[in-house]
């Protein structure tokens, strides 16, 4: 295998990465994977490379396959677990670029707790006119056409090459949220994946891992509840993905630090929205990287940050950011190629595109919270009454769709999609025919218990807790009930019954009667699937994490 008796005295460091032929945000992986060991052997250590490559949503979407992408973090953080505990390694770097794999090495990092570095993958190339891979599925065959390509046209050019998806989706997301957790280094996060600048950010991990076993710097001393506060007040400027409202719960809950859901309506309602990305804004991830990345960012964002938090750089935030500052950012002048400012992509704070971009909303229909990305939500779709279609899976909501059938409705509710009635699917196929219909897209709201894609766009309502298999009140809503959704106030409620409104005592009055009534929705598991729904501790409500202990 390699390794000489010499080795054995050495500092032995875990290289883990999810290099796998499964989708272009891990093709690349490996590449990286041997710059880091690389770093290793210079820093005088020895280094072993394993492997668990992770899944992608774009395969998964429109089957029963989608029912395995939330469940995929759990088992890509439990075998990475056995890998970094069946060894005494003295420290680890994790190699991921994606929406599960990125919490699921965070999770392990901190569940193991040795040293470790997370290298980011990058992100991909945009396509011809700040195009991304959201317009390379089935949905582009409604999409507007730019400069006369043709719908294969499209999907040969906008998917180009390695890395994470274009647009502010949940691997990018999750990709700035490592760097702002300070598990990455700086700059690290959004690189253009075919830059040799991510080679060297690998390499520069692999030696500064062992400088991290030395001082003994371990992932609790990095993720502490101030750093997830700092992560918070990112995700909330940079309009990010509402599955990072189940990703960051999660990682805390394995240091055991508590994140409520108020956390995050605390900090949106304060922090500014400052990045004009895509699907929320304008511009694709890689510019937000010309445009100095997450350090940008947060010399933005530094009188909302706590910047005394410790880094994977043995410094604290505030001394990176003053190491950035002094230095140019030489990558900024690619932006001369777009005629655009790094001002233009990452605004000042005193030229938001709003205030924040997520909130939690809560009332007779969410007692314990829902989450809405209100950054993509259209002014006159912020307050809306009215009429319920009940759906138990989204096949049957896509296909009543289809067939013209909501009717007079104007609020469709999807519910035993929640993480112990089907795993917690994503809703992109619907909420894709809803934002590509004229006249849906301005007149229709989807509210959940599953959740959403981080290109989702509209008045799309999710996490809905408890879940309907939980006997939420999203279980006893039935066809023509009145929902009342009021996302400044911060309130979702049903206020009426059979097409006729109620006092909210009379609400509860029914609703109570009818939960006399109810009996679950059973779907059979099998295999895998089992442990999200009938395990001896089956996955928690989305309000905390969705996560299996």
């Amino acid at each position: 295998m390699g390794w000489s008796e010499g080795d054995l005295g050495k500092h032995q460091i875990l290289i883990e990465d999810c290099q796998g032929e499964t989708h272009p945000g891990s093709l690349h992986l490996g590449e990286l994977a041997r710059h880091a060991a690389i770093g290793v052997f210079e820093s005088g250590c020895r280094p072993a490379n394993f492997h668990v490559t992770d899944i992608c949503d774009g395969w998964a979407m429109g089957h029963s396959g989608m029912e395995y992408s939330l469940l995929s973090r759990e088992v890509i953080a439990d075998m990475v677990e056995i890998h970094a505990s069946v060894i005494p390694w003295d420290g680890m770097v994790l190699i991921s670029s994606c929406d599960k794999s990125i919490p699921a090495h965070l999770k392990a990092a901190a569940r193991v707790n040795i040293p470790a570095i997370h290298v980011p993958g990058g992100s991909m190339a945009p396509g011809p006119g700040q195009g991304t891979t959201l317009r390379c599925g089935k949905q582009i065959g409604h999409s507007p056409k730019k400069r006369g390509l043709t719908d294969r046209m499209i999907r040969l050019t906008h998917g180009p090459g390695c890395g994470s998806c274009q647009f502010m989706g949940t691997a990018s997301t999750m990709q700035i949220l490592s760097e702002s957790l300070g598990m990455a280094l700086p700059s690290s996060a959004l690189a253009p994946a075919t830059f040799a600048h991510i080679d060297r950010k690998a390499r520069e991990a692999g030696r500064m891992i062992t400088e991290l076993c030395e001082l003994g710097i371990k992932p609790s001393d990095i993720m502490t509840y101030e750093a997830f506060q700092n992560a918070m007040v990112v995700h909330a400027a940079i309009g990010g993905s509402t599955n990072a409202l189940l990703h960051l719960p999660a990682i805390a809950h394995e240091l055991e630090i508590d994140l409520p859901l108020e956390d995050f309506d605390r900090i949106n309602r304060r922090v500014p929205f400052i990045a004009d990305v895509q699907p929320s804004g304008r511009y694709t991830t890689q510019l937000v990287w010309f445009a100095g990345g997450v350090p940008a960012l947060q010399q933005r964002l530094r009188g909302f940050l706590n910047l005394d938090v410790l880094t994977v750089t043995g410094r604290h935030l505030r001394k990176n950011l003053a190491q950035f500052r002094a230095a140019r950012w030489g990558f900024e002048d690619f932006l001369c190629d777009y005629s655009l400012s790094s001002s233009d992509i990452i605004r000042p704070i005193n030229r938001p595109l709003g205030s924040g971009s997520i909130a939690i909303l809560r009332g007779n229909l969410a007692p314990e919270g829902a989450v809405v990305k209100y950054s993509s939500v259209s002014r006159e779709m912020m307050q809306h009454t009215g009429t319920v279609a009940v759906f138990n899976s989204e096949e049957e909501a896509v296909s009543a769709v289809k067939r013209g059938r909501i009717g007079r409705r104007s609020v469709i509710v999807i519910r035993y999609e929640g993480p112990k009635g089907s795993g917690m699917p994503e809703m992109l196929r619907i909420t894709e025919m809803i934002s590509l219909d004229e006249k849906l897209r301005k007149s229709l709201v989807l509210i959940t218990d599953g959740r959403f894609s981080g290109g989702t766009q509209g008045p799309c309502i999710g996490h809905v807790s408890p879940e309907a298999s939980d006997g939420g009140p999203i279980a006893l809503v039935e066809n023509d009930d009145i929902v009342d959704v009021n996302i400044p106030e911060r309130s979702l409620n049903v206020v009426g019954v059979q097409g006729k409104r109620l006092r909210s005592n009379e609400v509860r009055r029914i609703f109570e009667e009818r939960k006399k009534g109810w009996k679950p929705l059973t779907r059979k598991r099998a295999g895998v699937r089992k442990r999200f729904s009938e395990g001896a501790k089956p996955a928690t409500s989305a309000s905390l994490g969705a996560f299996v202990e």
